[in-house]
């Protein structure tokens, strides 16, 4: 269940950061930016509670919000995503299967 959690908090902080970008033409999307946020700390503790680690919980949710938001914004609003910048998200890939391979020893 801490990896549904987990999952949770990842999928409302992208939410909530790219309400942001939405937030900054319309001051509305300030209350979608605060839910977010809101629902991913929440659904973040809820992991460390069931029994992740806090290094591995982290790592995870921070790592996976940044490739995630990166794509999402190349589709959503046409920002960059360079070849550099995949390479980027590829080693972030391989940078959570190492924290979580690190993690079961």
């Amino acid at each position: 269940m801490s990896w549904v959690f987990l999952i949770g908090a990842v999928l409302a902080e992208v939410s909530g950061t790219l309400s942001l970008r939405m937030a900054s033409h319309d001051r509305k999307w300030f209350a979608a930016v605060l839910a977010g946020y809101l629902a991913a700390f929440a659904l973040l503790t809820l992991a460390l509670d069931s029994g992740l680690p806090l290094g591995v919980a982290y790592g995870v949710w921070a790592a996976s919000g940044v490739a995630l938001i990166a794509v999402a914004s190349r589709a959503l609003f046409g920002e960059p995503l360079t070849k550099v910048m995949s390479a980027g998200i590829g080693l972030i890939v391989i940078g959570v299967l190492c924290i979580e391979l690190g993690a079961a020893h």
